[in-house]
This record gives C-alpha cells, sequence and structure tokens, in this order.
C-alpha cells in the first residue's frame, strides 16, 4: 500500500477505537467551551445551558454505571444512570438560575461559574468556533465526539508530515504518527477541551519549522509557522506566546551557531525567529488591548479555587512557594514511575541526531513545562497542562530508531549547517 494509505488506515483504527468512549471524557471547563459554542451558532443562554446541562450530566451518568457495573459490593444494585442524571441536572440548573437571575448574564458562555472565572474562557473563542460547525451537524454528543476524532487524526498526520519531511523512511514516519495516537497526547487531544487544537497546532508550526530547514517551500514554512501562531493566539494566547518565544530563542541559537561557524544561517532560518518573536510580542500587545485577564488573574483563579476565597494579597510570593513544593512532589512521582522522563529522555536522544531541528522540536516541547508551571496543580485531569512536552517523543523517538531502520548511525546533512531532505514521497 501507498504511504497515504497507511496513514489512513491508521486514523481510522484509532477513530473506530474511540467508539469506546463517546461520552464521559469531559471535564468541567467543557462545559464552558461548549455552551460558548452553542452561543455562538445562535442559541440562547436558557437553551445553551439545557443542552450543555444534559451532555455533561449524561456523561457523569455512564461513568457512575460503568464505575458500579465493576464494583465488587454493588455490581447487581439497580441502575444508578437516571438518579445520577436527575440529581446533576437538578444541581447545575440551580446554580445556573441563580447566577442568571443575579444578572450574570453577559459574555457569550452560560454562568456556571463565577464572572471573574468565565471571563478566562471568554477570551478563547478559536475552540468553540472550531465546535460549531460539527454540533450544528452531527448533535452535541456525536459532533464534540467527530470534532475530537478530527483534531487527534490531524495530530497524527503531522507528526508522519513532520517525518516525512526531514527524509525519516514512511515505518518510521508512521511510528511517529502511532505515538501520537497510544502516548497521552492522543488521550489528552480526545477530551473535549483546548489541548487538542494546541496539539495539532503546535505540531503544524513544527513542520513548518521542518519545511524551512528542508530549503525547500521555506515560505510555505513560514506561513504555516504564522498562521499556527495567530491560531494558537484565538485558542489559547498563553500557548501562543510560550511557542512564539521558543521558536524565537530555537531560531537565534541556531543562526548563532552557524554564524560562530563562519556558515550563513539563511535567510528563511532567521525570519522563524522572527515570526516567534513577532508573535510574542503581538500577543502581549493584543492582550493587553483587549483587556484580557492578566496573569495576576490567572494566580488569583489558582490560588483562590477559582475565586471561590477571598484574593490573595501575597500573591507571588505564595505561588512561588507553591510552584517549588508542586515540582519536588512532581519529580517525586515521576521517579516512582519514570515512563515520562524515560519517554523525554529518549525523544532527546532522538532529537540530537537532528540538531537543528532537534532545537526547534525541545523548544515546542518545553512549551508544555511553561504550561505546568504556569499552573502548578498536581490533580488537574491527568497531566494535560504539560501533555505538549509528549511531542518530544512522538517525533523524538522515531528519530532515535532511524539507525537501526537505516542501518548505520549517520545520516548525512543534518547539522546546525546543513539543510534537510525534503522527501515526502
Amino acid at each position: 500500500m501507498r504511504p497515504r494509505t497507511w496513514v489512513l488506515v491508521l486514523a481510522g483504527v484509532f477513530a473506530v477505537l474511540q467508539l469506546a468512549n463517546v461520552t464521559g471524557r469531559d471535564t468541567p471547563d467543557t462545559k464552558n467551551y461548549l455552551s460558548y459554542a452553542l452561543s455562538l451558532r445562535g442559541d440562547g443562554k436558557r437553551a445553551a445551558a439545557a443542552a450543555t446541562i444534559d451532555y455533561a450530566c449524561a456523561g457523569k451518568a455512564s461513568i457512575a454505571r460503568r464505575d458500579q457495573g465493576v464494583d465488587v459490593v454493588r455490581f447487581h444494585a439497580p441502575d444508578p444512570t437516571a438518579r445520577v442524571m436527575a440529581e446533576c441536572r437538578a444541581a447545575e440548573l440551580r446554580g445556573v438560575q441563580a447566577r442568571l437571575r443575579a444578572g450574570q448574564s453577559g459574555g457569550p458562555t452560560v454562568p456556571f461559574m463565577p464572572e471573574r472565572f468565565m471571563r478566562i474562557f471568554e477570551v478563547r473563542p478559536g475552540y468553540p468556533l472550531f465546535l460549531v460547525p460539527f454540533v450544528t451537524v452531527f448533535g452535541v454528543t456525536w459532533g464534540l465526539w467527530v470534532s475530537s476524532v478530527v483534531v487527534t487524526v490531524a495530530g497524527g498526520v503531522l507528526a508522519f508530515l513532520i517525518l516525512r519531511t526531514l527524509s525519516v523512511r514512511v515505518p518510521l514516519a508512521l511510528t511517529g504518527q502511532a505515538l501520537f495516537y497510544v502516548l497521552p497526547c492522543g488521550a489528552t487531544a480526545m477530551r473535549p477541551m483546548t489541548e487538542g487544537l494546541m496539539l495539532t497546532l503546535t505540531l503544524a508550526a513544527l513542520w513548518g519549522c521542518a519545511l524551512v530547514l528542508a530549503g525547500r517551500r521555506a515560505r510555505a514554512g513560514l506561513a504555516l509557522v504564522g498562521g499556527s501562531l495567530l491560531a494558537l493566539f484565538t485558542v489559547k494566547h498563553s500557548q501562543a506566546l510560550f511557542l512564539g518565544l521558543c521558536l524565537a530563542a530555537a531560531g537565534a541559537l541556531i543562526a548563532v551557531h552557524r554564524r560562530r561557524r563562519g556558515r550563513s544561517p539563511g535567510r528563511a532560518l532567521v525570519a522563524v525567529a522572527w515570526v516567534g518573536l513577532g508573535a510574542a510580542l503581538g500577543t502581549l500587545l493584543l492582550a493587553k488591548v483587549l483587556r484580557y485577564p492578566s496573569e495576576s488573574e490567572s494566580l488569583q483563579d489558582l490560588l483562590t479555587d477559582h475565586f471561590a476565597r477571598p484574593d490573595r494579597t501575597r500573591l507571588w510570593p505564595e505561588f512561588l512557594h507553591l510552584q517549588l513544593n508542586f515540582w519536588v512532589e512532581w519529580l517525586r512521582r515521576q521517579l516512582w514511575e519514570p515512563l515520562f522522563l524515560t519517554a523525554l529522555a529518549a525523544g532527546a536522544w532522538g532529537a540530537l541526531r537532528r540538531p537543528a531541528f532537534g532545537v526547534f522540536l525541545v523548544a515546542a516541547a518545553f512549551t508544555g513545562i511553561l504550561t505546568q508551571a504556569g499552573h502548578p496543580d498536581i490533580n488537574i485531569w491527568g497531566d494535560r497542562l504539560i501533555v505538549l512536552a509528549w511531542l518530544l517523543p512522538v517525533v523524538g523517538v522515531p528519530l532515535l530508531l532511524e539507525p537501526v531502520v537505516r542501518g548505520r548511525a549517520r545520516v548525512p546533512g543534518q547539522g546546525f549547517g546543513e539543510p534537510a531532505v525534503h522527501s515526502m514521497r
């Protein structure tokens, strides 16, 4: 079969496997994004609230039924679906109706939480806008599922395209696609939240960097980097800031290294650095002009449990204290079960085989560390904040395995000063 056929087969197998969990993937934040999408398509506040609550409560009821079915004490008890659904719907409706009566009816989202908290989601229109055609055509439940499959499949395909652009052979490029699906980035991307789009857009930016380094289609590569960063601003502007800064630093590092070796860095490579820097500065400027919630507001949200407690008066000292405690505990847990650290080490080792592109790969993966550092919560839905770091093994491990397939340890043309060979065949 042709490579594209294998790509479609992998994508199809992944999509079929996801039928095992059509509901129950949502998190508390999903309600905010879904209600935003329903408002964008024209639903009123109460209609959007009803549809969103039905979806969230159906997921909770489905999980309750499955959990009871394998509970060694209660597996023969009556089906809890109706009871859980009714209790959940009543509780959610009470909270929403109370806030609507209190006048919290502005903005495009349904008021599931205090106004200051909802404002954080209202400045992220990209993902709700992406959802609109899916929930309109397929309905809420299947629309969210199909949209998650589409964005996750696209991420795997982009991993394949990146590796092929680096002239990695088809079996290893398919390995990168499969790794995206089976590692935590695949499961996280399937959740109806922004992380799936963030992963896919970050991979799109990396593909643009690979095209620039390949020496062909440099303009297309630059357009891909710039377009991805622009789209990321609408999805989650902090990721646009982090990725822009990291790509700018990576491009500058490679350019300086090449100049020290007496080689021209190339205008396209320098342009990548400038595009990244421009995106970072533009994000800061636009966020200020549009009056987006500041970093201090985000920290207050973190330290007050979503504004359920009074604002902290010693905000930064408390945040830094929590930051230290978090990373100590995080490292302890990772050493206890070191799969993530091992995968990162393997990915970094593979990235070293392609130093120029490897710098961009490490930079993009590092945005996951920055995202986690911005919200050091040890119990937040299975390490989804740091998920971007998994891109390092997704692309780096196939590069590490390349000598095994090619039968030699060195691939020509992969130094800082030499471009990769572009091949999509």
